[in-house]
């Protein structure tokens, strides 16, 4: 078996001297004064070499004028094939383009805006398969499933993730200084499917989260039995009455002792 070999082309002498034609193609891009000193150059085939200068314009830090030269084969001219502006390594580049779907954050949605879901949306599986029967297609209806797309495992998983870590979990300081969960409160009320047995929704119009999907292990000072509850205040210890300053006298004794004071040691 042979080895492959890769042939290194070498450096073409008149290309790579060809350092004034390489500048004078920079500046008549560039603004007056923008194009510094040379840099080096890269050797880019046969008879084609690239020349870097230093740009100087304060917008453009860290990039460099790159100006390729070539030469034809068997002539002596050497011509200018491109000249570009590119960043080097402390060059400030714009961020990474990042898709609209992934840049849309709760909240953004706004009067008006659609939000379409992407026909491979993990989130969401089809809903039912189609039917030419009457009945069937009624019963679909009935059942909450006439619909193209509905929630999958993982897009559940995810809403339970989120709203459980979430502002109506149970790990949020007015959940942890709550009476009672929302489980046993009466304006709790349960999802339904899979996710009512760890989900539901405050009707209390005088809770913080109603009319929202609370976690059934979250909970607040508007519970619906938060006067039966232990309270969650240590009571007050009784007052401790100091007698040992004081006289005791008998009931007959203080007729006779009329407006005087109580005796005191």
């Amino acid at each position: 078996m042979s080895r492959t070999r890769i042939r290194s082309t070498p450096v073409d002498p008149a290309c790579a001297a060809a350092v004034d034609l390489a500048r004078q193609a920079a500046e008549e891009i560039a603004r007056p004064g923008e194009v510094g000193e040379h840099l080096g150059f890269d050797n880019e085939g046969d008879r084609v070499v690239t020349h870097y200068f230093e740009c100087l314009d304060r917008a453009y830090r860290g990039w460099r004028w790159a100006v390729t030269v070539t030469r034809a084969s068997r002539a002596r001219n050497v011509t200018v094939s491109e000249t570009v502006l590119l960043p080097g390594s402390g060059a400030l580049l714009a961020p990474r383009w990042v898709p609209w779907n992934e840049r849309l954050r709760p909240g953004d949605l706004g009067v008006g805006d659609l939000l379409p879901a992407e026909a491979d949306d993990d989130r969401l599986v089809p809903g039912y398969a189609a039917t030419d029967e009457e009945v069937d297609r009624q019963m679909v209806v009935e059942l909450g499933l006439g619909r193209a797309r509905v929630l999958s495992a993982f897009g559940r998983d995810l809403a339970v993730r989120r709203w459980h870590s979430g502002d109506s979990g149970p790990h949020t300081p007015i959940a942890n200084a709550a009476p009672a969960q929302c489980s046993t409160c009466g304006f709790y009320w349960p999802l339904a499917g899979a996710l009512g047995l760890g989900f539901g929704v405050c009707t209390n119009e005088y809770a913080p989260d109603d009319g929202r999907v609370v976690a059934a292990d979250h909970g607040c000072g508007a519970h619906s039995e938060a006067t039966t509850v232990p309270s969650m205040v240590v009571d007050a210890p009784p007052p401790i009455l100091d007698d040992l300053g004081y006289d005791l006298f008998e009931a007959g004794s203080a007729d006779e002792a009329g407006s005087e004071p109580l005796g005191q040691s």
